[in-house]
């Protein structure tokens, strides 16, 4: 519940509209979740393999530090402080609150406030105040299921397993409802390209670069039940075997919801949607669209709490170890949680809630995020080589095929996303729009943990 939990949020109901306006097509759209899938389970399986082997409270902040050294593995954990787990859990509440637009109307900032924009040199531009509702109630989430966590790990686990099953079953009535009721969808639908979106030569691949980081989002996050090895009974066992049962039950729905998603809209309709998953829930039957923005709110509720829940183990860990603030490092006397690491997070991660928009969000993180997959992975092949006689509970199959491609498809992935960022940015920028590249912005965020980690690298021998 965990994993899976942790992967569907909001991904899978509100990137599709904006995958559908880059490719314009059902069969490519389709094709891109399939790809992302199947690369998610090779990432899946490498990262198992270190689980099973290092069953430690840090996940992959513990691997990388085994493989590659400290500097690398402080890199990871400012990387997730920074951008990737903070910007998810900003990201994931953002979304429960614009869907929560279907039920009330939240208040908007106006005037010279609604329009602020702050500029930052060589990244772009941010207006903090616009959305300032939305904004607003995602803050209070935060905030909510952090004092949730705070106060114990079963009444956050509790409230995970809740939410996980309520959230896949409505997935799964959706797609149901699509299959058996009659007249709301056309085959055609699923090979009919776009009379208007037609990308080719250079610009097909950019705009598979661009669908390919709103897959990745709505994939990411398999790896979070790692953060948490040493508070599970079996770890050896449960870590793997939670892992690659977790991403399989989510690549099947993910396939389940795309392909109900193009039965129903044509893709120049699905296009234009900024809520897929309501639009085709309304088409189904009358006051659909509620329902399935009630739905998503379940599901982002659900997956913001795992990412609470997990993250600020990595901290914890950190802290314990010397290389972050001693204080994020102590469990709280009485509830036994990383209570100071979950204050510290919600903090930052009401901070990068006001910094941009949702896709601002995802696509900086994701950026950020695939650096450090793509050295995870890495880390199976460094180790087997340095450490062959390490016990091993679980390995790779069919090693080394499974981490090399899972690396190779990371790096161009990553030159891929950088490219079209720059592209965006110029044309953006060339009208006199403002603009913000997110790749730069990721990359900032994270090399700024540099001096912090030579301020207590420093520190380390006088203690």
């Amino acid at each position: 519940m965990l994993v899976a939990g942790g992967v569907i949020g909001s991904g899978i109901f509100r990137k599709p509209g904006v995958m559908a306006a880059q490719v314009g097509s059902p069969d490519l759209l389709l094709g891109v979740w399939l790809v992302v899938g199947v690369v998610s389970v090779f990432g899946t399986l490498s990262n198992a393999e270190l689980a099973a082997m290092m069953p430690q409270t840090g996940g992959q902040y513990v691997f990388l530090q085994r493989a590659y050294g400290r500097f690398v593995a402080f890199l990871y954990g400012w990387a997730l402080f920074a951008v990737i787990q903070s910007g998810s859990i900003a990201a994931v509440s953002y979304v429960f609150a614009e869907y929560a637009t279907q039920f009330v109307a939240l208040p908007q900032a106006a005037g010279p406030l609604a329009g602020m924009i702050l500029h930052l040199p060589f990244i772009g531009d941010i207006a903090p105040f616009r959305d300032l509702g939305v904004k607003g109630l995602a803050a209070g989430v935060i905030l909510l299921l952090t004092a949730i966590n705070y106060a114990g790990v079963r009444f956050g686990g509790a409230v995970q397993n809740i939410f996980s099953v309520a959230k896949m079953s409505a997935m799964f009535a959706l797609v149901l409802t699509v299959a058996l009721v009659p007249g709301v969808g056309q085959a055609a639908n699923l090979t009919t390209d776009s009379s208007v979106i037609r990308p080719a030569g250079l610009a097909w691949w950019a705009a598979v670069a661009a669908a390919l980081q709103g897959a990745f989002w709505a994939y990411d996050g398999w790896h979070k039940i790692t953060y948490i090895g040493d508070e599970l009974k079996s770890p050896r066992r449960d870590l793997p075997r939670s892992l690659i049962l977790g991403i399989l039950l989510v690549a099947g729905l993910y396939l389940l919801m795309s392909a109900a998603y193009s039965f129903v809209l044509p893709i120049d309709e699905m296009s234009r949607s900024k809520l897929v998953a309501a639009d085709v829930a309304e088409r189904c039957f009358a006051g659909g669209g509620r329902w399935i923005a009630a739905a998503v709110m379940l599901s982002t509720f659900g997956a913001t709490n795992a990412i609470i829940l997990t993250s600020a183990r990595v901290y914890f860990s950190m802290g314990a170890g010397g290389m972050f603030p001693a204080l994020l490092g102590r469990a709280h006397a009485r509830f036994h949680t990383p209570a100071a690491s979950l204050v510290v997070q919600a903090g930052w991660s009401v901070l990068l809630l006001f910094s941009g928009t949702f896709d601002t969000l995802t696509d900086t993180l994701i950026f950020v995020s695939w650096f450090f997959y793509a050295a995870n992975a890495w880390a199976v092949v460094v180790l087997r080589r340095r450490e062959p006689d390490a016990p091993r509970p679980f390995k790779v199959p069919w090693y080394p095929l499974v981490p090399v491609l899972f690396v190779g498809f990371g790096l161009v992935y990553l030159v891929l996303t950088a490219c079209n960022d720059v592209t965006a940015y110029r044309n953006a920028v060339a009208p006199g729009q403002p603009a913000l590249m997110n790749c730069a912005l990721g990359a900032a965020l994270v090399l700024g943990g540099t001096p912090i980690y030579c301020f207590y690298r420093s520190r380390k021998p006088r203690q």
